[in-house]
This record gives structure tokens, sequence and C-alpha cells, in this order.
């Protein structure tokens, strides 16, 4: 799976292998809250959104598995291991 972020000044692209689960349920808004909250704590773009997309990765592979339809997301347990984070380079 392949992800990009594109501004004026610069471009990120973040790659995942494909997770085979149902247990998707919420991983957008997941995705901006953690964007958000990253944001929040004075981190740059890029660094925000990259560690933004490994959060959600790793909560996605700590999916609890529940009901038999699309799940939701494993955030607590995604927060105890550690988090597959890509090597960022920020534009000069």
């Amino acid at each position: 799976m392949i992800d990009e972020l594109r501004t004026p000044q610069a471009q990120l692209r973040l790659e995942a292998p494909r997770q085979h689960t149902p247990h998707t349920h919420g991983t957008g808004c997941t995705l901006s809250a953690a964007i958000t909250a990253n944001l929040a704590r004075g981190l740059p773009l890029l660094v925000a959104v990259s560690e933004a997309h490994a959060y959600v990765q790793a909560a996605i592979r700590a999916a609890p598995g529940l009901g038999s339809g699309h799940g939701p997301l494993g955030h607590a347990h995604a927060c105890k291991g550690e988090l597959r984070r890509p090597e960022v380079r920020l534009p000069l």
C-alpha cells in the first residue's frame, strides 16, 4: 500500500504492506485524529503525517477482531508496542 502527501514544498511517500483483515473500521478518522494530535504536539507536517500513518498501521495489526463485519482498530494496543516508523527526510 502506498500513500502520498504532496504540498507545494515537499512530497512524502509512505509505504506499508497490505494487511488482509476486515477490521479496518475507522481508519480514516483515526488517521486524521492522529495527524491533528501530532500537529498539536508541535511536530512538523511531514513528521506528523508519518507518525500518524505508522500508528494506524499498528492499530490495524492490533485489531481485536470484534464482530463478523468490519470491526474496529486496536487503538490502545497500538500504543503499547513499538511503532514501525518510516524514515522521514525533510526538505532542505
